[in-house]
């Protein structure tokens, strides 16, 4: 990669899209630091980003979907434009570096098809619940899956906000690690987005008790919805 400046505004000739995972500590970065930390990474690993044009340019990022503080992530995503063409295996490699542990870039992509954000349809999330008992928990999942609609408040910007947790809700299975209770949810994606917080919470108002506050969710995967699975937006027709 070229270090240097911001190749005075010319114009894109690539896009590349790029998958990058949430780990450990790194989960509870915000979004507006996450930005800070890969247009830093972008510096530093010499990537020929190309700029917008006007009093101010800014480099061309264009972020989908990103998880929200607190919730660990395996397929998030955005894409770049480039003032000149790079291999994206190159890309891939000197931003990962560039990057601090814990925000890792797993894939680098030309971009194409239709636009990455239509891709993002639904999200494959585990919900770690090391407090639920799990026969309540059971209990509380198909009586939530039976509604037809469960209501949460969630605190806004602008004041509280009452979501339907359930209108988002594709699929959602009990599982077992280790003896702890896990769920596996695929969440279609609406706006307002629900949440896990807001699907835990909801399974506290049906019988899920307060244990089920106590959670780690992790997103595994991000893209187009086929009927209950979640594909893999660079890959699957895309």
């Amino acid at each position: 990669m070229t270090r240097g400046r911001h190749n005075d505004q010319a114009a894109a000739v690539q896009r590349l899209r790029v998958r990058f995972a949430k780990r450990g500590r790194l989960r509870f970065t915000s979004h507006r630091d996450f930005q800070r930390a890969f247009e830093r990474a972008l510096r530093r690993a010499g990537v020929p980003i190309a700029y917008s044009q006007g009093f101010s340019p800014h480099p061309k990022v264009s972020y989908a979907g990103a998880a929200p503080m607190g919730a660990a992530s395996e397929a998030e995503y955005l894409e770049i434009s480039l003032a000149r063409a790079c291999d994206p295996a190159d890309v891939a490699r000197s931003l990962d570096a560039a990057l601090p542990a814990g925000l890792d870039v797993v894939e680098v992509v030309e971009a194409g098809g239709e636009p990455l954000a239509d891709r993002l349809q639904a999200s494959l999330w585990r919900i770690e619940m090391p407090d639920a008992e799990p026969r309540s928990l059971a209990a509380a999942v198909s009586r939530f899956l039976a509604a037809e609609s469960v209501d949460v408040r969630r605190m806004t910007k602008n004041g509280s906000r009452v979501i339907d947790a359930r209108a988002a809700v594709v699929r959602l299975d009990v599982a077992h690690d280790a003896g702890a209770p896990v769920l596996l949810a695929v969440l279609r994606h609406l706006t307002p987005t629900v949440r896990p917080d807001d699907l835990v919470a909801a399974l506290g108002t049906v019988g899920a008790g307060e244990a089920a506050q106590s959670h780690i969710s992790t997103r595994l995967a991000q893209g187009p919805l086929d009927e209950t699975t979640v594909g893999d937006p660079f890959h699957d027709g895309g």
